[in-house]
Protein backbone atom coordinates (compact mmCIF):
# COMPACT_ATOMS: atom_id res chain seq x y z
CA UNK A 1 0.00 0.00 0.00
CA UNK A 2 1.22 3.33 -0.85
CA UNK A 3 1.73 6.05 2.72
CA UNK A 4 -1.35 7.64 1.63
CA UNK A 5 -3.72 4.09 1.30
CA UNK A 6 -1.82 3.12 4.35
CA UNK A 7 -2.80 6.40 6.44
CA UNK A 8 -6.15 6.20 5.28
CA UNK A 9 -7.91 6.21 8.57
CA UNK A 10 -6.01 9.48 9.22
CA UNK A 11 -7.38 11.49 6.36
CA UNK A 12 -11.22 10.54 6.99
CA UNK A 13 -10.69 11.85 10.26
CA UNK A 14 -8.69 14.92 9.35
CA UNK A 15 -11.83 14.58 6.82
CA UNK A 16 -14.73 14.51 8.87
CA UNK A 17 -12.93 18.29 11.01
CA UNK A 18 -12.76 19.92 7.70
CA UNK A 19 -16.56 18.91 7.04
CA UNK A 20 -17.65 20.42 10.26
CA UNK A 21 -15.09 22.91 10.31
CA UNK A 22 -16.64 24.36 6.74
CA UNK A 23 -20.11 24.17 7.91
CA UNK A 24 -19.32 26.66 10.63
CA UNK A 25 -17.24 28.87 8.34
CA UNK A 26 -19.36 29.08 5.35
CA UNK A 27 -22.33 27.74 6.26
CA UNK A 28 -24.58 29.68 3.59
CA UNK A 29 -22.56 27.62 0.59
CA UNK A 30 -22.82 24.39 3.05
CA UNK A 31 -26.17 24.82 3.35
CA UNK A 32 -27.21 25.53 -0.08
CA UNK A 33 -25.47 22.39 -1.64
CA UNK A 34 -27.31 20.48 0.99
CA UNK A 35 -30.53 21.56 -0.20
CA UNK A 36 -29.82 20.50 -3.92
CA UNK A 37 -32.64 17.46 -3.61
CA UNK A 38 -34.55 15.46 -5.34
CA UNK A 39 -36.84 13.29 -3.51
CA UNK A 40 -34.66 14.45 -0.40
CA UNK A 41 -31.71 12.96 -1.94
CA UNK A 42 -29.10 15.14 -2.12
CA UNK A 43 -27.72 15.83 -6.11
CA UNK A 44 -24.40 16.78 -5.09
CA UNK A 45 -23.33 13.65 -2.93
CA UNK A 46 -24.86 11.45 -5.64
CA UNK A 47 -22.42 12.76 -8.14
CA UNK A 48 -19.52 12.23 -5.84
CA UNK A 49 -21.01 9.03 -5.15
CA UNK A 50 -21.07 8.39 -8.87
CA UNK A 51 -16.78 9.30 -9.17
CA UNK A 52 -16.57 6.89 -6.38
CA UNK A 53 -18.12 3.89 -7.46
CA UNK A 54 -17.90 3.97 -11.37
CA UNK A 55 -14.37 3.06 -11.41
CA UNK A 56 -14.96 0.31 -9.28
CA UNK A 57 -17.57 -0.89 -11.24
CA UNK A 58 -16.07 -0.78 -14.35
CA UNK A 59 -14.04 -3.86 -13.21
CA UNK A 60 -17.22 -5.72 -13.03
CA UNK A 61 -17.99 -8.17 -15.47
CA UNK A 62 -21.83 -9.43 -14.59
CA UNK A 63 -20.16 -12.33 -17.24
CA UNK A 64 -18.68 -13.12 -13.91
CA UNK A 65 -21.77 -14.84 -12.47
CA UNK A 66 -21.40 -18.04 -13.95
CA UNK A 67 -18.34 -17.55 -11.49
CA UNK A 68 -20.39 -17.87 -8.41
CA UNK A 69 -20.18 -21.57 -8.44
CA UNK A 70 -16.39 -21.81 -7.60
CA UNK A 71 -16.93 -19.60 -4.67
CA UNK A 72 -20.23 -20.40 -3.20
CA UNK A 73 -19.48 -21.16 -0.06
CA UNK A 74 -18.03 -17.65 1.01
CA UNK A 75 -20.40 -15.72 -1.50
CA UNK A 76 -23.38 -17.86 -0.12
CA UNK A 77 -22.42 -16.34 3.62
CA UNK A 78 -21.94 -12.55 2.25
CA UNK A 79 -25.59 -12.79 0.82
CA UNK A 80 -26.92 -14.28 3.74
CA UNK A 81 -25.39 -11.72 5.96
CA UNK A 82 -25.90 -9.05 3.69
CA UNK A 83 -29.57 -9.35 3.01
CA UNK A 84 -30.92 -11.42 5.98
CA UNK A 85 -28.82 -10.74 8.97
CA UNK A 86 -27.66 -6.77 8.53
CA UNK A 87 -31.23 -4.97 7.75
CA UNK A 88 -32.84 -7.46 9.93
CA UNK A 89 -30.14 -7.28 12.84
CA UNK A 90 -29.86 -3.30 12.43
CA UNK A 91 -33.62 -2.41 12.90
CA UNK A 92 -33.63 -4.81 15.80
CA UNK A 93 -30.62 -2.83 17.21
CA UNK A 94 -32.83 0.42 16.55
CA UNK A 95 -35.72 -0.57 18.17
CA UNK A 96 -33.80 -1.72 21.63
CA UNK A 97 -31.76 1.24 21.67
CA UNK A 98 -33.71 4.27 19.62
CA UNK A 99 -36.99 3.21 20.92
CA UNK A 100 -36.04 1.82 24.56
CA UNK A 101 -32.41 2.07 26.12
CA UNK A 102 -31.68 5.82 24.98
CA UNK A 103 -35.44 7.22 24.72
CA UNK A 104 -35.36 9.25 27.73
CA UNK A 105 -32.41 10.91 26.50
CA UNK A 106 -33.30 11.57 22.76
CA UNK A 107 -34.81 14.72 21.08
CA UNK A 108 -38.78 13.90 21.45
CA UNK A 109 -40.07 13.03 17.73
CA UNK A 110 -36.98 12.14 16.38
CA UNK A 111 -36.69 8.38 17.03
CA UNK A 112 -38.10 7.34 13.50
CA UNK A 113 -35.69 9.62 11.74
CA UNK A 114 -32.63 8.16 13.26
CA UNK A 115 -34.68 4.51 12.92
CA UNK A 116 -35.35 4.81 9.27
CA UNK A 117 -31.34 6.13 8.89
CA UNK A 118 -29.82 3.26 10.89
CA UNK A 119 -32.25 0.64 8.39
CA UNK A 120 -31.07 2.32 5.59
CA UNK A 121 -27.56 2.52 6.84
CA UNK A 122 -27.50 -1.10 7.03
CA UNK A 123 -29.27 -1.82 3.99
CA UNK A 124 -26.81 -0.74 1.30
CA UNK A 125 -23.64 -3.11 0.81
CA UNK A 126 -20.65 -0.60 -0.42
CA UNK A 127 -19.41 -1.88 -3.36
CA UNK A 128 -16.99 1.10 -3.68
CA UNK A 129 -15.35 0.13 -0.47
CA UNK A 130 -15.68 -3.48 -1.41
CA UNK A 131 -13.30 -3.19 -4.40
CA UNK A 132 -11.01 -0.64 -2.22
CA UNK A 133 -10.26 -2.66 0.90
CA UNK A 134 -10.00 -6.12 -1.43
CA UNK A 135 -7.27 -4.20 -3.31
CA UNK A 136 -5.82 -2.63 -0.05
CA UNK A 137 -5.57 -6.16 1.47
CA UNK A 138 -4.74 -7.71 -1.77
CA UNK A 139 -7.66 -10.14 -1.71
CA UNK A 140 -8.72 -12.52 -4.75
CA UNK A 141 -10.02 -10.58 -7.76
CA UNK A 142 -12.29 -13.88 -8.75
CA UNK A 143 -13.61 -13.84 -5.94
CA UNK A 144 -14.15 -10.18 -5.06
CA UNK A 145 -15.62 -9.69 -9.07
CA UNK A 146 -18.45 -12.60 -8.81
CA UNK A 147 -19.16 -11.58 -4.94
CA UNK A 148 -20.38 -7.96 -6.18
CA UNK A 149 -21.43 -8.89 -9.62
CA UNK A 150 -23.72 -11.24 -7.68
CA UNK A 151 -24.98 -8.39 -5.07
CA UNK A 152 -25.07 -5.50 -6.97
CA UNK A 153 -27.29 -7.20 -8.91
CA UNK A 154 -29.56 -8.65 -5.99
CA UNK A 155 -28.96 -4.87 -4.56
CA UNK A 156 -30.99 -3.20 -7.58
CA UNK A 157 -34.14 -5.59 -7.28
CA UNK A 158 -33.99 -6.14 -3.19
CA UNK A 159 -32.77 -2.78 -1.80
CA UNK A 160 -36.41 -0.91 -1.65
CA UNK A 161 -38.09 -3.65 -0.79
CA UNK A 162 -36.51 -4.60 1.90
CA UNK A 163 -36.09 -1.14 2.89
CA UNK A 164 -39.84 -0.20 2.69
CA UNK A 165 -40.89 -3.92 4.38
CA UNK A 166 -38.35 -2.70 8.42
CA UNK A 167 -39.41 0.73 7.85
CA UNK A 168 -43.28 -0.85 7.48
CA UNK A 169 -42.87 -3.25 10.87
CA UNK A 170 -40.65 0.32 12.62
CA UNK A 171 -43.89 2.16 11.76
CA UNK A 172 -42.53 4.71 10.10
CA UNK A 173 -43.94 6.09 6.50
CA UNK A 174 -42.25 4.70 3.69
CA UNK A 175 -40.69 7.36 1.46
CA UNK A 176 -41.03 5.50 -1.56
CA UNK A 177 -40.04 8.27 -3.71
CA UNK A 178 -36.70 8.64 -2.14
CA UNK A 179 -36.45 5.10 -1.79
CA UNK A 180 -36.63 5.12 -5.85
CA UNK A 181 -35.14 8.14 -6.25
CA UNK A 182 -31.88 6.22 -4.12
CA UNK A 183 -31.88 3.02 -6.12
CA UNK A 184 -31.77 4.67 -9.20
CA UNK A 185 -29.45 7.37 -8.83
CA UNK A 186 -27.34 5.76 -6.36
CA UNK A 187 -27.52 1.80 -8.29
CA UNK A 188 -29.25 2.15 -11.91
CA UNK A 189 -27.29 4.94 -13.17
CA UNK A 190 -23.96 4.57 -12.08
CA UNK A 191 -23.76 0.77 -13.16
CA UNK A 192 -25.38 1.34 -16.63
CA UNK A 193 -22.73 4.43 -17.13
CA UNK A 194 -19.94 1.82 -15.90
CA UNK A 195 -21.18 -1.22 -18.18
CA UNK A 196 -21.36 1.18 -21.61
CA UNK A 197 -18.26 2.48 -20.68
CA UNK A 198 -16.34 -0.69 -20.09
CA UNK A 199 -17.99 -2.00 -23.12
CA UNK A 200 -16.63 0.99 -25.08
CA UNK A 201 -13.04 0.68 -23.37
CA UNK A 202 -12.95 -2.99 -24.40
CA UNK A 203 -13.89 -2.60 -27.64
CA UNK A 204 -10.02 -0.65 -27.99
CA UNK A 205 -8.20 -3.23 -26.55
CA UNK A 206 -7.31 -4.22 -22.90
CA UNK A 207 -4.71 -1.77 -23.22
CA UNK A 208 -6.76 0.88 -23.02
CA UNK A 209 -9.81 -0.99 -20.77
CA UNK A 210 -5.98 -0.83 -18.30
CA UNK A 211 -4.40 2.38 -18.57
CA UNK A 212 -8.45 4.10 -18.35
CA UNK A 213 -8.51 2.01 -15.33
CA UNK A 214 -4.65 3.34 -13.80
CA UNK A 215 -5.82 6.72 -14.82
CA UNK A 216 -8.96 7.01 -12.81
CA UNK A 217 -7.81 4.67 -9.92
CA UNK A 218 -7.32 7.39 -7.60
CA UNK A 219 -10.66 9.12 -8.55
CA UNK A 220 -12.60 6.50 -5.67
CA UNK A 221 -10.87 7.44 -2.27
CA UNK A 222 -10.86 11.29 -3.15
CA UNK A 223 -14.59 10.97 -4.09
CA UNK A 224 -14.71 9.24 -0.69
CA UNK A 225 -13.07 12.25 1.11
CA UNK A 226 -15.03 14.90 -0.44
CA UNK A 227 -18.12 12.89 0.21
CA UNK A 228 -17.25 13.14 3.77
CA UNK A 229 -16.35 16.12 3.79
CA UNK A 230 -19.62 17.57 2.52
CA UNK A 231 -21.96 15.12 4.51
CA UNK A 232 -19.99 16.63 8.01
CA UNK A 233 -20.37 19.87 6.60
CA UNK A 234 -24.71 19.35 6.05
CA UNK A 235 -24.50 17.98 9.54
CA UNK A 236 -21.68 19.48 11.56
CA UNK A 237 -23.75 22.23 13.60
CA UNK A 238 -26.06 19.17 14.55
CA UNK A 239 -23.08 17.41 15.78
CA UNK A 240 -21.49 19.89 17.40
CA UNK A 241 -25.26 21.21 19.34
CA UNK A 242 -26.47 17.07 19.88
CA UNK A 243 -22.54 15.19 20.42
CA UNK A 244 -24.73 13.22 23.44
CA UNK A 245 -26.88 12.01 20.45
CA UNK A 246 -24.76 11.02 18.03
CA UNK A 247 -22.33 9.00 20.32
CA UNK A 248 -25.95 7.48 21.19
CA UNK A 249 -26.62 6.80 17.56
CA UNK A 250 -23.16 5.27 16.91
CA UNK A 251 -23.57 2.12 19.84
CA UNK A 252 -25.83 0.06 17.33
CA UNK A 253 -23.21 0.87 14.33
CA UNK A 254 -20.28 -0.06 16.37
CA UNK A 255 -22.26 -3.23 17.32
CA UNK A 256 -23.44 -4.02 13.57
CA UNK A 257 -20.22 -2.77 12.46
CA UNK A 258 -17.69 -5.62 15.11
CA UNK A 259 -20.58 -8.33 14.29
CA UNK A 260 -20.06 -7.92 10.70
CA UNK A 261 -16.35 -8.14 11.23
CA UNK A 262 -16.21 -11.16 11.85
CA UNK A 263 -17.85 -12.28 8.38
CA UNK A 264 -16.97 -11.71 4.97
CA UNK A 265 -19.22 -9.40 3.76
CA UNK A 266 -19.04 -6.55 0.99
Amino acid sequence: MSVFERYLTVWVFLCIVVGIGLGQLLPGPVQASGKMEVAKVNLPVGLLIWVMIIPMLLKVDFGALSQVKQHWRGIGVTLFVNWAVKPFSMALLGWIFIRHVFAPYLPAGQADSYIAGLILLAAAPCTAMVFVWSRLTNGHPLFTLSQVALNDTIMVFAFAPIVALLLGLSSITVPWDTLITSVVLYIVIPVVIAQVWRKALLSRGQAAFDATLAKIGPWSITALLATLVLLFGFQGEAILKQPLVIAMLAVPILIQVLFNSAWPTG
